[in-house]
């Protein structure tokens, strides 16, 4: 079962459609009416515009004229740039475009029927985490006959002109189009977690093991139904669309259209000096200037494929404008990635993907604001609206965005398309349940860009422990919606957190509400007892209080074992000790090095320590092998920490 749908301006494609054939009319929508306000805000236009359908432009008109994706795309006198290469990506997946243009065939031109056309058509979006239908008639805007957005060149083929027309009703008017990113028109067609891969910061020429990593994560990607377009930079704005030595093009965006990984054969293997081949394959949108280097139809690589040997090992292509490249030349070759993750559907029932949509908002009472601005606001800073999740396995990649409410159907009140905004990740204590306060011993896991995109993310391999995400808008006391969604092959179960402190309630009053929070960090532990000499020590932490205990991950094979790792505790008194407890990790019967036990009392110092392991049985008992090093922090202010 999908997501629910929700129609745009409440308008249902089904009964318009039969009204409209009833009456024996052609649809004609008020909610976007074939005037220049659909167009632009307030700009002068090139020309004349006539709105014309498409039985006006074409003599034999078609939504999809054969294949979706062997037809190449034209930017008109007009529109985003950037609508090409996402509707060129978008055709790649039949699992992504056929849901964007629901039921194709139903909404298809039939000229031996025509009173059943009622020139009215559906497209389907991922709006601000909400699978929409939006609802348009066919009537799109021409200039001297031609259409002034983009079209095919199959010139009887309107899927793209009908789908940008949906796009710019959507977001307000075709104007609004402007300035979107590929990756923002992509994730807003598809629903999928785009993630921007710098190829030069990642090294991928220079490091043999990330550019095969680079190679398995695409590979993941792609054949999960993702899309990937990629681009090289160009310095100037003279330099945009200038031919490099090797044919391809500056400041042009390629789409991947397949990838794979080549097992050779025994006469290949001699040929090319290598039992695999990792290939990729890329299309230019426009359907013009293709790859002139190694493996290229002129290439000798090429040349030495029979036609058999091609097609055993999948090295076909069906469209004008694609082109292989090695692995290798393709990471020399091109600057940036946009990689977009098909994450909408949970794998073997386990959820990738977690989602929530928040708001930064103002209120006199400090307690409730939740727009304190970005980290340099370090009073208001941890007013913002945070949100824990838990990473259960070291090793794993989490990637993060933040989406903020689209502003530019306020254009015409003169509100900003877009605020500034960013994020900020602290790794925190494994049990922590309530809001942050201060920053004490939290470690900044990591930071956005702050920058007035639409979205912002950010993709890191994390350890194993507890995370609290903080969106911000760069300056406090603003206020707007925003979307958080995260994604992680391991579930990490994404919350916020809304509360400053433990609850009143009957069992705490009962049991005896807290009085003191206190924080711990044990950094490390040293000199630990090795009882076998060619056993392993397998070190890791219990931290108790009271019923509540916090376990570290283990650290293999050492008796210097740096952990880092926090808890907090709630106590309604300081004769409930602290007790940091040190054991060896043993297949059979894990081993007791030792513990230290503490008051933690509010008064006491909150500079590290160090204090000798001893047996159970209190801070007097006797002293075993091994210290630990740790800072302790206690408060009577609840909300201190």
């Amino acid at each position: 079962m999908g997501p629910p749908l929700k129609l745009f301006k409440n308008q249902k494609y089904q009964e318009l459609k039969q009204e409209c054939i009833k009456d024996g009319r052609l649809f004609c929508d008020p909610t976007f009416l074939p005037e220049n306000d659909s167009l632009f805000f307030n700009r002068l236009l090139p020309g004349k515009v006539v709105w014309k359908r498409p039985q006006d432009i074409s003599d034999d008109p078609h939504l999809i004229v054969g294949n979706i994706s062997n037809h190449q795309l034209i930017q008109g006198r007009l529109g985003n740039k950037s609508m090409i290469p996402a509707f060129s990506c978008l055709a790649v997946q039949e699992s992504h475009w056929t849901k964007v243009i629901p039921n194709n065939k139903e909404q298809e031109w039939d000229p031996r029927k025509p009173e059943k056309y009622a020139g009215i058509f559906r497209f389907r979006f991922w709006h601000f985490g909400e699978l929409t239908e939006v609802v348009i008639d066919d009537l799109l805007p021409t200039i001297n006959g031609d259409l002034v957005f983009s079209f095919s060149t199959s010139m009887n083929e309107f899927w793209n002109a009908l789908l940008e027309k949906a796009y710019a009703k959507m977001l307000g008017c075709y104007e609004a189009l402007d300035g979107l990113t590929i990756t923002d028109i992509i994730m807003d067609f598809t629903g999928t977690l785009a993630e921007i891969v710098d190829m030069q910061k990642g090294r991928y020429t220079d490091l043999v093991e990330e550019k095969y990593k680079l190679f398995r994560e695409l590979y993941k990607t792609f054949t999960k139904g993702g899309l990937i377009c990629c681009s090289i930079e160009s310095p100037s704005q003279e330099e945009q669309e200038v031919e490099t030595d090797w044919g391809l093009l500056k400041g042009h965006t390629y789409t991947m259209t397949d990838i794979r990984k080549l097992r050779l054969g025994e006469r290949l293997v001699e040929v090319f000096s290598a039992e695999k081949l990792y290939m990729v394959r890329l299309r230019n949108p426009l359907g013009r200037q293709e790859w002139s280097g190694p493996w290229s139809e002129i290439s000798e690589e090429w040349q030495q494929l029979t036609v058999t040997d091609r097609k055993n090992l999948g090295l076909v292509m069906s469209d004008d404008g694609e082109f292989w490249m090695s692995l290798e030349d393709f990471c020399q070759n091109f600057h940036k990635l946009n990689v977009c993750r098909n994450v909408n559907n949970p794998v073997f029932g386990r959820k990738e993907l977690e989602s929530v949509v928040g708001c930064w908002t103002v209120d006199d009472d400090p307690l409730m604001n939740r727009s304190g601005g970005c980290y340099n606001n370090r009073d208001t800073f941890l007013q913002n609206p945070q949100y824990i999740f838990t990473v259960p396995e070291d090793g794993h990649k989490v990637i993060m965005s933040l989406q903020q409410k689209d502003l530019r159907t306020y254009r015409r009140m003169g509100r900003p398309d877009n605020y500034i905004i960013g994020f900020e990740l602290f790794k925190v204590e494994m049990n922590r349940r309530f809001r942050l306060h201060h920053l004490y011993v939290q470690e900044r896991a990591g930071t956005s860009t702050y920058i007035d995109t639409r979205t912002v993310f950010l993709s890191k391999y994390l350890k194993k422990g507890s995370y609290v995400l903080v969106p911000t808008m760069f300056q406090h006391g603003r206020t707007s919606e925003f979307l958080l969604r995260i994604f992680s092959e391991v579930p990490v179960q994404l919350r916020e957190l809304t509360l400053d402190m433990p609850k009143m309630s009957c069992w705490n009053l009962a049991r005896g509400y807290p009085k003191v929070v206190t924080q711990i960090t044990v950094h490390s532990a040293e000199g630990l007892e090795k009882k076998y000499a060619n056993e392993p020590v397998n070190p890791y932490l219990v931290i108790k209080c009271g019923k509540e205990e916090v376990r570290s991950p283990v650290q293999k094979n050492t008796v210097h074992a740096i952990f880092d790792t926090q808890a907090i505790f709630y106590r309604r008194t300081t004769d409930i000790p602290i007790i940091i407890q040190v054991w060896n990790s043993r297949k059979f019967c894990d081993q007791f090095l030792g513990q230290v036990t503490l008051d933690a009392d509010p008064s006491e110092c909150r500079d590290l320590k160090s204090l000798y392991l001893r047996n159970k049985g209190g801070p007097t008992a006797k002293v075993k092998q091994g210290h630990i090093s740790f800072k302790v922090i206690s408060s009577d202010d609840l909300t201190e920490l």
